[in-house]
């Protein structure tokens, strides 16, 4: 709230930083582990004595040096460009928590940029031992800017003890440096085999393109199974709230895991098949599926980490809108708008509340949203609440989707911002009840569910489920979908919205009221399985035996959990079964 906002309303923020941060170190990674590879592939002609491997060499070193000195550099200029126009109370957090770690790095890039010189315009001019050493003097240089910069966007995702200490090297050394250090090396090592089989099976001379292809292979492949296992100690050292996101809480996440691990499974698949059983089988087009799914790896990496840290920018610290935690009780108190700099509305009014919204929208969600654009676009996530609903989803946004930050400033602002979304995106009235028409049921479903599904989004999907299983699936939410928090109303709601989500595909159903073991059916087993499911599995069953099954659930089938009612409640519910089944006593 201290910078103006870089309005794109097309492409948002968060997209535009994807795009560059993902193209960029996909060749930034190339350009540590490349400088590994250029040297032991010159070793290897060395020692085999060929000259035919040694022009290779030179030739990719010409190609690696134009990559990733010229596209690669570009690239993070524009990275430091976009992320200080989106995000530039996290970049200069950054900057100055860690000046001295960045002043390092980029005397490490300069050693880099002179050996890679020194090293590509030597060839066949000096002795090989010293020309090696040059080489050498590169890739050391690469990987240490590597290890900087691992420290410093690794702290964004576990600050660990620095929020405490504000200690430099308690942020640099956080929780995740060491198993990222690790997974980023040899994935720059994999992309090194991947970009020399790329310029490989350009080779004229056929003996020398199959040397090198499957040397090239070998080497990606051999890199690509080893970052497994450091993906897997990443995953495990996360904070609990960024480890839920990955499990499946957060669509998005879900989706990248999705993409990287068929993006593993393909380019492990052409590497070995292709590569290593079958080194004469060279389809050039087969570069496009290697650079891809590599692409789409490391690509998965990056958005992962990148959404895991989300409501935060900076995990614990700065949400992604730019506010400091620590900063929002004081915010609600004093208001957002009194403390922004960059708003023209300093308070909200009865003939400037859109405009005041509008402006709050802008510093509080346009860092993830983008407005009738291609990333999270926020007029179609708001098209089927009320203002109503609109309002009171807000007032506890962070608790319904822990990735969105809350809402920060006063009641009148939030107000506010609920009417640019509602009126002023949709032009729908500024009443609680607006949409609502009476029924209570419908006004609890805009408030929990609209923003993320619409009543007709979700109701083929309910289609022949009876009221029971509608009801018993708002308990356990997470369990139909990791991404779906539990909705935690009084029952007294749920059966309101139940009743609601039943008569989409009943219109003209009235739900009768059940007995006490109906509903304790419909709580704890309709979820899972219908009574016209259970019917067939029960034939023959007494309700003693029913009444006996209760008591032991997990022993008759290891995936369901045991029930923990009281006697009471079991009896209740045996006797409703055994009605329903035909079972006698």
């Amino acid at each position: 709230m201290n910078y103006p906002v870089w309005f794109v309303p097309t492409f948002g923020g968060g997209l535009l930083i994807a795009l560059v941060a993902i193209i960029h170190v996909f060749v930034s990674h190339f350009a540590v582990g490349g400088g590994f590879y250029l040297v032991m592939a010159e070793r290897k002609a060395i020692k085999e004595k060929s000259q035919a491997i040694m022009d290779f060499v030179k030739k990719h070193t010409k190609f690696f040096m134009l990559l990733t000195m010229v596209f690669g550099g570009l690239t993070g200029v524009a990275i430091w460009f976009v992320i200080s126009l989106i995000h530039p109370a996290a970049t200069s957090l950054l900057i100055h928590t860690f000046v001295f770690g960045w002043a390092a790095e980029w005397v490490f890039f300069l050693v880099e940029i002179v050996a890679l010189f020194v090293y590509f315009y030597t060839f066949g001019k000096m002795d090989d031992r010293t020309h090696q050493t040059i080489g050498w003097i590169y890739f050391g240089a690469a990987w240490m800017s590597l290890f900087l910069i691992n420290g410093i966007i690794d702290f964004m995702l576990t600050p660990g003890s620095w929020i405490s200490n504000n200690d430099f090297w308690s942020g640099f050394f956080n929780p995740t440096f060491w198993p990222s250090l690790f997974f980023r090396s040899f994935m720059s090592f994999m992309l090194a085999g991947c970009y020399g089989f790329l310029t490989a099976t350009f080779l004229e001379d056929e003996a020398t393109r199959h040397r090198m292809v499957r040397y090239s292979g070998t080497w990606a492949l051999v890199s690509l199974i080893l970052s497994v296992p450091a993906g897997w100690w990443y995953l495990s050292v996360l904070p609990s709230p960024a480890a839920k996101l990955v499990s499946g809480a957060s669509p998005t996440i879900k989706r990248a895991v999705m993409t990287g691990g068929f993006s593993l499974a393909v380019l492990a698949g052409v590497l070995i098949a292709l590569i290593l059983l079958n080194p004469k089988a060279r389809i050039r087009c087969l570069i496009v599926a290697v650079m891809l799914s590599a692409m789409g790896y490391m690509g998965a990496f990056e958005w992962t980490r990148e959404a895991a840290r989300r409501p935060y920018v900076i995990n614990e610290v700065m949400y992604s809108n730019g506010i400091l935690k620590k900063d929002v009780e004081r915010i609600n108190q004093d208001g957002f708008l009194k403390n922004a700099k960059w708003v023209q509305n300093k308070e909200v009014t009865e003939t400037n509340q859109l405009e005041a919204g509008r402006e709050l929208f802008l510093h509080q969600c346009f860092a993830c949203h983008s407005l009738g654009g291609f990333n999270n676009d926020i007029v179609s996530r708001t098209q089927n609440m009320s203002f109503g609903a609109m309002r009171k989803y807000l007032a506890t946004i962070h608790e319904k989707r822990y990735f969105m930050p809350p809402f920060v400033g006063t009641d009148t602002e939030l107000k506010a911002l609920a009417a640019y979304l509602t009126a002023g995106l949709h032009k729908k009235p500024l009443t609680d009840d607006a949409g609502a028409t009476g029924d209570r049921g419908k006004v609890l479903y805009e408030e929990n569910c609209a923003a993320c599904h619409s009543a007709d989004s979700i109701k083929p999907k309910m289609k022949g489920w009876d009221l029971a299983k509608v009801r018993a699936s708002l308990d356990k939410l997470p369990a139909l979908n990791p991404a779906m928090p539990d909705y935690t109303a009084p029952s007294a709601d749920k059966d309101a919205m139940a009743g609601y989500l039943f008569k989409l595909n009943n219109p003209g159903a009235a739900p009768a009221v059940k007995d006490q073991g109906a509903s304790l059916y419909e709580e704890n087993c309709a979820a899972c399985h219908s009574m016209d499911q259970i019917k067939p599995k029960m034939t023959g069953w007494t309700r003693d035996k029913i009444r006996a099954a209760l008591d032991k659930l997990s022993a008759l089938n290891s995936a369901m959990p045991d029930y923990t009612g009281t006697p009471a409640e079991k009896d209740a519910m045996a006797d409703y079964m055994a009605q329903q089944t035909g079972g006698a006593k």
